[in-house]
């Protein structure tokens, strides 16, 4: 079966032309001319990734990408005319996957695509082969088969990104991972360097499951490095 691709732009030249080089790629399209249109065909086409604009009518690119995310872990690639570091990492840390600014490459579009596709399928076989296990520590209870976080008995909402940043890092108990290591594994190699994202999503992870983010229990920063999950006792 083709992966299935929905494209979700006002701009109808964009459109057809993502359009045309993802088809010649073997991918099977939908579209969307604004936000509201675009979440009822994410509803009916059942799409494999979506492909959103950041800035559209009805309904913008971060309102979609939010309200995709509570109900599914779709993959989202997100597109604006806007490069400014805060739309960025608005979008990233809301759920988004990747981040390609206007003008771009139709391209480089694809192989972002392909990228994040083979990506998502090798952390399906992955977790499927490993048969990742629920981790408890204490008052915190990580499960990644349902993907819920509970916090002193209460299921605590984190954006997909969220979630795996903090069942990477507690996975590995006590290991000191840099930004770059991070901004590598959480998002692969496509993204473009800019650390910055991780700070952001580390601050937002804190505040939903320390009790004090100002002096974090289970989140450390090492400094001049990076960060560590340091529990009390071990899974």
């Amino acid at each position: 079966m083709q992966p299935r691709i929905l494209i979700v732009d006002d701009d109808s030249n964009i459109i057809d032309v993502c359009r045309r080089y993802l088809e010649q790629d073997g991918y099977e399209v939908f579209t969307a001319l604004n936000g509201e249109e675009g979440y009822k065909m994410y509803r009916t086409a059942n799409p494999s990734l979506l492909i959103l604009d950041l800035m559209m009518p009805k309904k913008d690119g971060w309102a979609l990408c939010e309200e995709i995310r509570n109900e599914s872990d779709v993959p989202i690639i997100m597109l604006t005319a806007r490069g400014e570091e805060r739309d960025r990492l608005m979008g990233l840390t809301i759920g988004a996957d990747d981040y390609l600014t206007k003008p771009f490459s139709p391209r480089e579009l694809v192989l972002r695509v392909k990228a994040i596709l083979r990506r998502r399928y090798w952390t399906k076989q992955q977790d499927e082969t490993t048969g990742d296990k629920v981790l408890t520590f204490e008052s915190l209870t990580i499960d990644p088969l349902s993907r819920r976080v509970i916090v002193n008995g209460k299921q605590v909402e984190l954006t997909l990104k969220e979630f795996e940043l903090l069942y990477l890092m507690a996975k590995r108990p006590g290991q000191v991972f840099s930004r770059m290591q991070l901004l590598d594994m959480v998002w692969g190699l496509l993204y473009d360097g800019d650390t910055s994202v991780v700070t952001v999503l580390i601050r937002r992870l804190r505040e939903k499951i320390e009790d004090n983010p100002s002096e974090p229990y289970w989140i450390h920063t090492v400094w001049g490095i990076g960060y560590r999950f340091e529990p009390a006792g071990r899974p």
